[in-house]
């Protein structure tokens, strides 16, 4: 049981990445990147009160180098309550190229996108953000690979700043995406900054994350979805653990409503090999606390045996280290040692209350932005 455990933990993290490697070494698959090609562009941005970052972000999306006759804006307020609005217009009135969309209600994310799509006139939609700043040269990168016939959804490679546990592990899944690339389809897209063809762009449904969505729906309709690692952007960090936990269950939980939506991927019959990289990306990491907890259990039933009783040293000491830096001892804070497992467990116990109200029934329809 221990060891089982160990082997769903490390296959997860470790393995399936080692699996990438030799894969795209043997057996990669070429992406037709065309620079030249610049279709027409809507930027669809859905934001809450987010008076605080609008004007940059509205500004960063005016320095795109893109023709400015072949992109607009589509900023969908929705019901804010600041003075997100009045921002908007005053944009609006020195550049045409930006639009404002005023929700009356409350529609959450989904509803911005939905609103922002149907006003659109792009042959490509680029969503967005009010989070993140993206490169001048970005949105060319991004649009780059559209013009392979086989790619229907391009996801840029957004670096969280910083040196904690959240930017650690956003490089680490920027890696998953490149690997995962060269072989056959990325499972999610970067929810601040992507590109998909209008025609493949869905109905956005209250409850399933749209950016795994855009990618199963694109996939499931026998196009591609790749990461392009030239369209960069970046954004801060979530500003403490509770914060980063609540935003990691509203993820996850809206991650598992989609991924259960289009569980017939899973089947390799169907899917092709993007129901492995789906099922080892997704389905076995939202597995690891069953996993930590087999190996935790069984490791305590064998703590008599010497080997087994280092390992469980190893093993409380791990936590203890982790559980300290999220409550925020000083000294383990600083620690790359400490801070790593803290992430660690913050994600995982994330996990297993996602897979609780799951459960249960619950699922994530409207919220407001993480500060960052």
């Amino acid at each position: 049981m221990f060891w089982l455990g160990f082997t769903g933990v490390a296959y997860s993290y470790f393995g399936y990445p080692l699996v990438l490697l030799v894969w795209g070494r043997f057996r990669p698959r070429a992406v037709g990147r065309d620079p030249a090609y610049l279709p027409q562009v809507s930027v669809v941005l859905p934001v809450h009160n987010e008076q605080k970052n609008l004007p940059g972000r509205l500004a960063n999306l005016q320095a795109l180098d893109y023709p400015a006759e072949r992109l607009d804006v589509f900023v969908v307020s929705d019901a804010s309550t600041d003075a997100t609005s009045d921002i908007v217009r005053k944009f609006q009135a020195t550049d045409p190229r930006i639009q404002l969309i005023e929700l009356s209600g409350r529609g959450g994310k989904a509803g911005g996108l939905n609103a922002g799509v149907a006003a659109a006139t792009g042959e490509v939609i680029v969503f967005t953000d009010a989070g993140i700043e993206v490169e001048p040269e970005s949105l060319r990168a991004l649009v780059a690979p559209l013009a392979d016939p086989k790619v229907g959804c391009v996801s840029a490679e957004d670096r969280v700043e910083g040196r904690g546990g959240e930017a650690l592990y956003g490089r680490y899944e920027l890696f998953l995406r490149d690997r995962e690339s060269r072989v056959a389809s990325v499972v999610g897209a970067s929810g601040s900054y992507y590109a998909q063809r209008r025609e493949l762009v869905p109905h956005f449904p209250d409850g399933i994350a749209p950016d795994l969505l855009s990618v199963l729906h694109v996939v499931d309709q026998g196009y591609r979805a790749i990461s392009e690692p030239l369209a960069r952007g970046r954004m801060g960090a979530v500003r403490s653990p509770s914060s980063e936990f609540r935003r990691k269950v509203r993820t996850l939980l809206r991650g598992m409503t989609g991924l259960f939506a289009y569980r017939h991927l899973l089947n390799p019959f169907r899917a092709g090999p993007f129901a492995f990289i789906l099922a080892s990306h997704k389905l076995a990491r939202w597995l690891v606390p069953v996993f930590l907890v087999v190996m935790l259990v069984a490791n305590v039933s064998l703590a008599s045996d010497p080997f087994y009783g280092s390992m469980l040293l190893f093993h409380v000491g791990f936590y203890v280290a982790g559980i300290g830096a999220l409550a925020g001892i000083p000294g383990l804070r600083r620690l790359l040692a400490a801070r790593i497992p803290a992430y660690f467990i913050n994600v995982n116990a994330a996990i297993a209350v996602a897979w609780w109200r799951y459960l249960r029934g619950e699922r994530m329809e409207v919220w407001s932005p993480s500060s960052r």
